[in-house]
């Protein structure tokens, strides 16, 4: 017995901004004996619970070590700007990483995104979490670029954002250790990339498989040539002319001759 198994529920961590409602509720539904349970984890710490034995699986955002961690990346999210309903960037649709170059651009101890060269300004000081640089960027501090996701995770009446055309995007990806990939992440795999009840790998779900249908059954109805009627070979009338079956003749006269059937009409009638 696997220890998701021996395990009364599924444990399923989950980062910021990930929202793992609809794969819940399908779980709910095909796996109803086996509880759910989420554990929301800070995005910089959900490979180590995942290897620490905190989550049979997790939401988190790449990259990861896959030396000892599978992961399955999902989706990739629009990357934006955070600032003031106020700010000059509002009158746009999309900015480029160049339009903030001018600006302070707050970077928290638990960003997410890989940058090769941070726009903007920097800060004196590093927000310890995107909730606290949230509260900086309503301050009219500076500004914040995240995955759209957590824009909306910390949403405020008093702030808005907008895409950033050239910045890195974040990828979500559902991640699991390698060496404890049990029944349970397997049917959870399974429902994340939208297997049917019938295909997924549930051990109630899906139902048997038929018998298979032992090998000489084939050649016993389909395989065997049939012999012809009377036990002749077929072949043997292959090299006749055609018009001669059987050996007989077209029907012709009493004689035989094998004349046209208007033959018989020259015989002289006897007279009375």
């Amino acid at each position: 017995m696997t220890s998701s198994e021996a395990s009364p529920s599924f444990r399923l961590a989950y980062v910021p901004g990930v929202t793992p409602t609809k794969w819940v509720r399908i779980w709910n539904e095909r796996l109803p004996d086996v509880p759910l349970t989420l554990i929301p984890v800070p995005a910089a710490e959900a490979c180590a619970v995942l290897r620490d034995g905190g989550a049979d699986a997790g939401f988190l955002r790449l990259p990861v070590d896959r030396t000892d961690l599978a992961a399955i990346p999902l989706y990739t999210e629009t990357t934006v700007v955070v600032v003031p309903k106020d700010h000059l960037v509002t009158a746009v649709d999309e900015v480029a990483s160049e339009d903030l170059a001018d600006e302070i651009v707050l970077h928290p101890l638990d960003e997410t995104l890989e940058w090769e060269r941070r726009p903007g300004l920097p800060a004196k000081e590093r927000p310890a979490t995107t909730a606290d640089a949230i509260e900086l960027v309503a301050a009219g501090v500076g500004l914040l670029v995240v995955p759209q996701s957590l824009a909306r995770l910390h949403h405020r009446k008093d702030l808005t954002y907008r895409p950033v055309s050239d910045a890195p995007a974040s990828r979500v990806a559902l991640s699991w250790p390698q060496e404890e990939t049990t029944d349970l992440v397997e049917d959870f795999i399974g429902i994340v990339r939208g297997r049917t009840v019938n295909s997924t790998r549930g051990r109630s779900q899906a139902p048997a498989p038929a018998p298979a249908q032992p090998k000489g059954k084939r050649s016993e109805t389909g395989g065997t040539r049939r012999k012809p009627a009377g036990g002749k070979p077929g072949g043997k009338t292959a090299g006749k002319p055609v018009g001669k079956s059987g050996g007989k003749s077209p029907r012709s006269g009493s004689g035989g001759s094998g004349g046209p059937k208007g033959g018989r009409r020259g015989k002289p009638r006897r007279r009375p």
